[in-house]
């Protein structure tokens, strides 16, 4: 090995990484970024479960015991109910994983956590279950501290997953990260192709509008992005058998605008890389945080609320909430509007300035 021909090999490649700063400063940024992010997003605890109360009892004890369960820290009382429709309309719009009742006779009877009831949310399993857990031990420390009733006096229901199955939370979550990955890819190298061939500026000399180029380039990738998302919803229902509860063309509708929407951030990829390896790198960069920042392993509830923020600018975290109210709860548009609209502004603003960028290159 002769150390003047390695030296120069060296000052080629050292030349080669320094010359493209989009690259080096994304492969170096990339560990701050994602310690940062995922230092605080990545919790197995689950605690500031979202709870609305049905005080039908209306007493010092009554008040008393939302107190036990509100400074566990555990519980975070979001709604004060006036009735059971306000729970039942608060679980199907996911405001809340935990409902507590207590009923008239809590105070005046001997029993008396026996007239208190913990509705959970089952569409989490390991969610539910730290909900029941805490829920139980709150009910045997009010009995420990001489309040009377039974250690097992708490009635506990858990809804939509009564079983706390883990497939009929990981299915739902499998399909919506499935369909970003691979619609994101299709389109991310689409331009870039395009650059690096050479054949951009033949593009740009044909007589048609940035808008018109970028919807024709997506329309064969929205198609082929649809089926898959139809093959996938397939295997999990026809195989995996998790049933879909509500609406199958609510599902449909919804699945075919979250194609749309991943397809758009592809396509803003493309406009923005000057490279495949780019493209690449960018891909990775939005990818791998959507994994654990749109809910699909890690509560949101549990996470800070910087984090749930910069969740919500992710367009899976809807898509999600979607699939799975759809699936397990039988949601309708009703309770999932929030979470369409907010879907379609991100597809209308991706897709904004994915032409506008665009115009610019053909500039």
């Amino acid at each position: 090995m002769k150390w003047r021909r390695l030296r120069a090999v060296l000052k080629k490649e050292f030349i080669h990484v320094f010359r493209d700063k989009a690259s080096l400063f994304m492969v170096l940024m990339m560990p701050v970024v994602f310690m940062m992010l995922f230092g605080y997003a990545v919790n197995t605890d689950v605690d500031n479960i979202p709870t609305a109360v049905l005080d039908m009892d209306k007493t010092e004890a009554s008040r008393e015991l939302i107190l036990n369960f509100q400074n566990t820290g555990f519980f975070r009382m979001e709604i004060y109910a006036d009735n059971m429709e306000t729970i039942d309309k608060a679980f199907e719009n996911n405001d809340i994983n935990a409902g507590l009742i207590i009923l008239p006779s809590y105070s005046s009877e001997a029993g008396n956590m026996e007239k208190v009831e913990l509705i959970i949310d089952g569409t989490d399993p390991n969610t539910a279950r730290s909900v029941l857990q805490y829920g139980n031990a709150i009910g045997l420390s009010v009995v420990m501290n001489g309040n009377g009733g039974s250690v097992e006096g708490l009635n506990t229901q858990v809804w939509y997953n009564p079983n706390m199955e883990s497939k009929r939370f990981t299915i739902p979550g499998l399909i919506g990260l499935i369909m970003q990955n691979i619609t994101v890819m299709l389109t991310a190298f689409s331009l870039v192709r395009e650059k690096e061939r050479g054949t951009i500026e033949l593009l740009a000399i044909a007589p048609l509008k940035s808008s018109e180029l970028i919807l024709g380039k997506m329309v064969p990738y929205i198609i082929i992005g649809f089926i898959d998302f139809i093959v996938a919803l397939g295997i999990g229902v026809l195989w995996f058998g998790v049933a879909v509860e509500g609406s199958l063309l609510l599902m449909v509708a919804t699945g075919l605008g979250f194609v749309i929407c991943s397809l758009s951030i592809g396509m803003l990829i493309s406009t923005v890389a000057e490279s495949q390896l780019e493209a690449m790198q960018m891909t990775i960069l939005i990818i791998l945080p959507s994994v654990l920042l749109s809910g699909f392993v890690f509560p949101l509830e549990s996470m800070p609320v910087f984090i749930r923020t910069i969740s919500r600018i992710i367009p899976l975290t809807y898509f999600l909430e979607i699939l799975r109210s759809i699936m397990l709860k039988g949601a309708g548009f009703g309770g999932l509007y929030q979470e369409i609209i907010s879907m379609a502004g991100l597809t209308a603003l991706l897709l904004s300035v994915a032409i506008k960028r665009f115009k610019q290159i053909m500039q």
